[in-house]
């Protein structure tokens, strides 16, 4: 049975149980306090909680979806058999409680079993289960130990599982959570460590494979870390879809399966080497290359902070592999359009994507070449002096992350490649020091000090007009070059705004003068300026830019200049402002240079004319 069927028997099967399909949501997280979406049920998060009602925005409390996730706590382990950094995500929900046949425990295990047995006819015989055990005040879950006896699994195959392993959640600092019951698969003794009591969570071997999480929100965890009963019960159910596909057409792992193997008998036509010899740089190599096409899908670019840091060490973790391997050039063009094919038909935004996300790989490797021959140069001159604790200095990791771009993770495969660790508390307290003297630096611009500081009012009101031309400016520029433009930078001061942005070539004239003369429409159509005040994660649902969203505070200022008469807006951004109220008192705005920073990297700057 192949992955595409699998996913239609899973969405058939729910959608006549009654579930509605919901369409997945964002990689990018709603919430702040995480960079990436990594579970089913963050965009449901509101609705287990009680904040928003899901019989009004869905219609029923029954749904099911296939969410795109990304998990950055796992990357070191990624190349084994169990651990990805993108994957899909399988669910289902019962959301709340009313009189309408919504389900708790015994529906979520009844629906769960027959879906194994009656439509992908895996063997009853190979299912064992856990439960949670019970701790720190919460008791042990008796109803499920039960249930799974009422629908045939024997209590030889129940196993009882601590807080660590059988509580999911809250996702977030605080929210809902509590226990969950794992459905696990022997796959056989070759696959066992032989140990008499291997089951479920052994860590000794991958025998018994997890392929279904269903967990029972009844709990909400508060700031404090106590639990408080839900005002209402949850059922959210978690497949990692990758799995699952392995068990059911047998294969010893995902990589083995139509969703990567393809891609990695092509590494081995582009290479001299064998899959069976280098299993774990192939794996690196497709599941980095999978996760980059659907980073890149999200309009994420390569950069130092936040989502582009995770990109760009996904892309230099895969050029450093395919420098040892000695692959051909431009084998990864193949890759990227495998994936994009593979996964056009539910992602079409893929398909339209294809040549940027080309790009992108091929300008970070010509970028991160050089370099990293300079790097790997200075590393095996140096790593020899620490031979005798077999530990790589923090400091010098650092000066290697600085000097040669190289990120921590990357240094980490290079150390363990040599039987050596990282002090790893040693390179981020180097890192912390050298944000310290970067912020200072920027504190010293006029930027970092801020409007409050600015003691005379006309040098005041010529600042704040700057601050909204930035904003006309972004807008008109996203407008005219597309919306992978990212504001990178900025500084104002009371003579000129300096805009920097993520572009990767000189702009036209043609360009420059159509970005020109729409902000100066933009002036003349007087536009409001509103200012708002809202959660954070209103700001993102309401559209509001935030390229750097994990620097924010929970609760924002959102500025929106639109038509007053039509309603349209123009631009809209979370910003601490202040801005000028009508767009009309900025005057006339003149582009005066167009430079570059660097590779992909633009400024200008910009004056304002007094009509």
């Amino acid at each position: 049975m192949l992955s595409n069927e699998i996913l239609e028997k899973f969405f058939n099967y729910f959608e006549k149980m009654g579930h509605k399909k919901i369409p997945s949501s964002s990689l990018l997280a709603p919430n702040s306090s995480t960079l990436f979406t990594t579970a089913g049920m963050q965009q449901l998060n509101d609705y287990l909680s009680g904040e928003k009602d899901v019989i009004k925005d869905f219609g029923t409390r029954h749904l099911v979806s296939c969410q795109k996730c990304f998990r950055t706590n796992d990357i070191d382990e990624v190349g084994d058999e169990r651990h990805h950094t993108f994957f899909e995500m399988l669910g289902n929900w019962s959301v709340g409680v009313d009189d309408k046949g919504n389900y708790f425990k015994e529906g979520a295990i009844e629906l769960a079993i027959h879906f194994l047995l009656d439509e992908l006819k895996l063997e009853k015989e190979k299912i064992w289960v856990t439960i949670f055990k019970g701790e720190q005040g919460i008791p042990r879950d008796e109803e499920s130990y039960n249930l799974w006896q009422k629908f045939g699994i024997p209590k030889e195959r129940i196993r009882e599982c601590s807080l660590k392993d059988n509580f999911w959640g809250p996702v977030y600092q605080t929210g809902p959570c509590g226990p969950c019951s794992e459905i696990y698969y022997d796959r056989g003794e070759k696959y066992g460590c032989k140990n008499p009591n291997c089951g479920p969570n052994c860590p000794n071997c991958n025998r018994y494979l997890e392929i279904w999480n269903l967990v029972f929100m009844e709990y909400n965890k508060k700031e404090d870390g106590s639990f408080e009963k839900l005002s209402q019960t949850n059922v959210d159910t978690g497949i990692g879809f990758e799995r699952l596909v392995s068990v059911v057409q047998e294969k010893e792992t995902a990589y083995e399966t139509e969703i990567f193997y393809p891609l990695i008998k092509d590494i081995e036509n582009n290479c001299s080497l064998k899959y069976e010899s280098n299993k774990k740089e192939f794996r690196i190599i497709a599941d980095h290359l999978r996760a980059i096409v659907f980073l890149v899908s999200e309009g994420i670019l390569p950069s130092n902070i936040g989502h582009g840091y995770i990109l760009r060490m996904l892309l230099r973790r895969i050029i450093r592999i395919e420098k040892k391997l000695e692959l051909k050039d431009n084998w990864q063009r193949t890759g990227i359009n495998f994936f994009i094919n593979f996964y056009q038909e539910r992602y079409p935004e893929l398909k339209r994507k294809g040549e940027e996300i080309n790009l992108v790989f091929a300008k970070e490797k010509e970028k991160f070449e050089k370099a990293l021959e300079r790097g790997l140069k200075e590393f095996k001159s140096e790593f020899l002096k620490f031979k005798d604790k077999k530990i790589i200095p923090g400091k010098f990791a650092f000066n290697l992350y600085q000097s040669y771009g190289f990120p921590l993770e990357m240094i980490k495969d290079l150390a363990k490649e040599e039987g050596f660790s990282v002090n790893e508390e040693e390179f981020q307290k180097e890192f912390q020091k050298h944000k310290e003297i970067s912020r200072t630096g920027a504190e010293r611009k006029f930027g970092g000090l801020g409007i409050d500081k600015i003691k005379d009012e006309e040098e005041k009101i010529k600042v704040i007009k700057y601050h909204t031309a930035t904003h006309l400016l972004q807008a008109a520029l996203r407008k005219i070059l597309g919306e992978k433009v990212q504001q990178m930078g900025s500084d104002i001061n009371s003579e000129r705004l300096r805009f920097d942005f993520s572009f990767d070539r000189k702009l036209t004239e043609e360009e420059r003068e159509k970005i020109e003369n729409l902000v100066n429409e933009k002036i003349k159509e007087n536009l409001k300026v509103k200012k708002e005040i809202m959660s954070l994660k209103e700001a993102l649902e309401s559209g509001a830019l935030a390229f750097f969203k994990e620097k924010y505070p929970e609760t924002v200022s959102v500025y929106t200049i639109y038509n007053e008469k039509t309603g349209e807006v123009f631009s809209k951004e979370i910003c601490a402002g202040p801005h000028v109220e009508w767009t009309k008192e900025l005057g006339f705005f003149k582009i005066q240079k167009e430079e570059s920073l660097g590779r992909d990297l633009r400024r200008i700057k910009a004056i304002l004319i007094e009509k």
